[in-house]
C-alpha cells in the first residue's frame, strides 16, 4: 500500500488539480445566481480586500443586514437593493475570476507555468477567504441569549470559511509541483 501511494504521487497531485478545478468551477459558476451573490455580501461588505468593489450603501453594516434574503427567498425590495449596490455585478466578476483560477489549475496538468499561476492564485484567494474569520461577524455563533456564542464557536458560514485552509494547502502543493516540473525537478 505504501509503495502504491509513493508511485501514485504524480497522479494524486493531478487528482488534486482536478478537485480544485471542480470546486472553483462550481462555486465560481454559482456566483451567477442571485441567492449566491446575496449570500456573500456579509463577507464582502466587511472585507478590507473587497468592500471597495461595492457601492457605499452596501458597506453600511445595518444596511446589508436589512437586505439579506434566505437562500432561495425572493424579496423584491432586497433584490432591487442588491442590484443598486453592485452585489450582482461584483458576484459575476468574482465568479469569472474563480472559474479562471480553476481552469489555470487544471491546465497545470499539461502546462506547468499555467498551473503554477493557478496554484499561487488559489492560495492567495484562500488567504483572502480565511481573512473573513477576522473581518466578518457572521462567522461566529451569534449571541441570541444562549451561553454558547462567539469565538471559537463557528457558525455555518465560519465552518465553510475555515475549510479554505485545505484549499490553500492544495493550491500550494500544485504550485510547488508545477514549479518543480518547470525546473525539471521531481517531487521529493
Amino acid at each position: 500500500m505504501i509503495d502504491l501511494l509513493i508511485h501514485a504521487q504524480k497522479k494524486l497531485i493531478h487528482f488534486t488539480r482536478i478537485g480544485i478545478f471542480i470546486v472553483m468551477a462550481w462555486i465560481g459558476g454559482l456566483k451567477a445566481f442571485h441567492y449566491e451573490a446575496e449570500g456573500i455580501i456579509p463577507f464582502v461588505a466587511n472585507s478590507p480586500f473587497m468592500s471597495f468593489f461595492l457601492n457605499k450603501d452596501v458597506t453600511d453594516t445595518d444596511n446589508y443586514k436589512l437586505h439579506k434574503n434566505k437562500e432561495g427567498e425572493v424579496i423584491a425590495n432586497n433584490v432591487q437593493w442588491h442590484a443598486a449596490n453592485g452585489t450582482y455585478i461584483f458576484s459575476y466578476l468574482l465568479g469569472a475570476v474563480i472559474v479562471t483560477i480553476g481552469i489555470l489549475v487544471l491546465m497545470g496538468i499539461f502546462y506547468p507555468k499555467l498551473g503554477l499561476w493557478g496554484g499561487i492564485l488559489t492560495a492567495g484567494m484562500s488567504f483572502v477567504t480565511l481573512s473573513f474569520l477576522i473581518t466578518t461577524p457572521e462567522v461566529w455563533v451569534p449571541n441570541l441569549g444562549g451561553a454558547e456564542h462567539g469565538f471559537p464557536l463557528l457558525s455555518a458560514a465560519g465552518r465553510l470559511v475555515l475549510k479554505d485552509i485545505i484549499m490553500m494547502g492544495a493550491g500550494l502543493v500544485v504550485a510547488s509541483d508545477a514549479a518543480g516540473r518547470i525546473r525539471g525537478i521531481s517531487p521529493a
